[in-house]
């Protein structure tokens, strides 16, 4: 059996055939409990996930009776399990995109760290192609909500993560559309900032990497009243000190 919550939610056998699931309150209730990644959840916390604080008088029935189809649809590969006043999803050896992600996410950033970029961009290629589109797209938005900021980050480092192997493959200029698309979406992240300025840099484009370190220092005192911090300082001076050399040379 395959879930994946790295896109629209989808449960499928191991034959291919989709798991139909029914609305997206029994989606949802399946999703969490996926993401629960073996523990326990109390019937207080599924109501508040499918519900949002705006549950109905019947709410504990109607709980009762999403669990009673989950079974039935999951059956006899994944069991849904009553414990106390919770459930539990029990999927044996079977692992979710999400765990497939981090997995590669992981051999990656190993890879990166030993100094095999070339291996590292295979790994975190194959890690981001397993996303479909924004995670959980089709669940409740107080599970999206509760789950959906953490899967954006392990996305988000993973992009930084093959953006740093790439550097170090030198193809500095073809990642700088790609980094100025993601630091217009993500402008306080301080590390796909400071990469843009070193593609840019490397690129020839001095000027311009000085002004999205410029860009950067006036964002994050306005938005968060602080300067730039380690990462994007060190980017500055590598800039400068690089520029510095350059004119000593002539």
């Amino acid at each position: 059996m395959r879930f994946r919550v790295l896109g629209p939610f989808t449960v499928s056998t191991a034959d291919g055939r989709a798991v139909v699931l029914g609305g997206e309150k029994p989606r949802t209730m399946l999703a969490a409990l996926l993401l629960a990644d073996g523990r326990i959840m109390t019937d207080d916390l599924l109501i508040e996930v499918l519900w949002g604080g705006r549950p109905p008088a019947t709410v504990r029935a109607q709980l009762h009776t999403y669990a009673s189809r989950l079974r039935a649809a999951l059956a006899p590969e994944a069991r849904l399990v009553r414990c106390g006043a919770g459930y539990l999803l029990d999927i044996g050896d079977r692992r979710s995109d999400a765990e497939d992600f981090a997995r590669l996410s992981r051999l990656g950033q190993s890879e990166l760290a030993e100094g095999r970029p070339s291996s590292a961009v295979g790994w975190l290629h194959a890690a981001l192609g397993l996303w479909r589109g924004p995670a959980l797209a089709d669940v409740t938005e107080a599970l999206r909500d509760l789950e959906t900021p953490r899967l954006e980050e392990m996305r988000l480092a993973a992009l930084e993560d093959r953006i740093e192997a790439r550097l170090a493959l030198g193809e500095h200029s073809h990642v700088v559309p790609e980094l100025v698309e993601l630091v217009a979406r993500c402008p306080l992240r301080e590390r796909l900032r400071a990469q843009l300025m070193t593609a840019l840099q490397r690129s020839n484009r001095r000027a311009d990497a000085l002004g999205v370190y410029g860009q950067g220092r006036l964002i994050l005192d306005r938005e968060l009243g602080i300067g730039p911090g380690t990462v994007l300082r060190d980017a500055y001076r590598r800039v400068v000190r690089v520029d510095g050399a350059s004119a000593a040379d002539h």
